[in-house]
């Protein structure tokens, strides 16, 4: 189930959402070497993505977790983790976590902007990401594992997106068919799958590193969206056809 588009009208390019999304991929390519380099990208995982057990100092020093053949993430006391929630919004573990992040925010953050402003839009999509990192935290604060990528964000768009434009026609790939599908139905069915994983994967340590996906950051992303978008625009913003209500 892809999105690729929505019929949502908006009144200004959506720059600030084009520009977060050009920053994701510079880093990606400029800083983790776009994954040629497995060495390369290990290193900048381990040493600037959110780990939850270092923030927390739960996790043993010098505790190691493997990130593939070779590789290991060693827990550190370096005081540049108390930044990495911040970091690790703008990192990625491979093309396709990039990339289906890219799109995901392209296809709901362009609409969201547009009732915000770009400065409005950069803030709230910030905090929805360390918020999202801070869910992630309190669901496994010992765990040594590198969290990293924009979903915690984009989970929040995604959230605000549900509140302000639940009947908004969202295009979604079915395998090859391509169906019109409100709002509504893919961001409740999208955000339960998101918490159903997380609860049935609770207390299992290290759940994030086996399954690829730190679900309760997406859920907490996601809800931060749903509270925060009120003070972020204002009722007259919302495109009046397809406002809540």
């Amino acid at each position: 189930m892809i999105p690729v588009g929505t019929n949502l009208p908006t009144r200004r390019i959506a720059w600030m959402n084009y520009l977060i999304i050009l920053v994701t991929i510079a880093v990606w390519i400029q800083v983790e070497g776009a994954g040629v380099d497995p060495m390369r990208l290990a290193a900048t995982i381990c040493n600037f993505g959110m780990v939850p057990g270092e923030i927390t100092h739960v996790a043993p020093i010098g505790l190691a977790v493997p990130l593939g053949r070779g590789l290991a993430c060693v827990v550190d006391n370096d005081p540049i983790n108390i930044l990495t929630p911040l970091f690790s919004i703008f990192l990625h573990g491979s093309w396709a976590h990039l990339l289906g992040n890219m799109l995901f925010l392209w296809v709901f953050g362009r609409g969201i902007e547009d009732t915000m402003g770009p400065v409005r839009y950069l803030a709230f999509y910030l905090i929805c990401g360390i918020v999202a990192c801070l869910a992630q935290i309190a669901s496994s604060p010992g765990s040594p594992v590198p969290t990293v990528g924009a979903s915690g964000a984009i989970s929040g768009v995604m959230g605000a997106f549900l509140l302000l434009y639940p009947n908004v026609r969202v295009k979604m790939f079915f395998f090859i068919i391509l169906a019109d599908v409100r709002a509504w139905i893919v961001l409740i069915y999208w955000f339960l799958l998101q918490l159903f994983e997380g609860i049935a994967t609770s207390g299992q340590m290290g759940s994030e590193f086996s399954s690829g996906v730190a679900v309760w950051a997406h859920v907490g992303g996601f809800v931060t969206g749903l509270l925060l978008i009120k003070f972020f625009t204002s009722r007259g913003a919302v495109a009046a056809p397809f406002r809540r209500g």
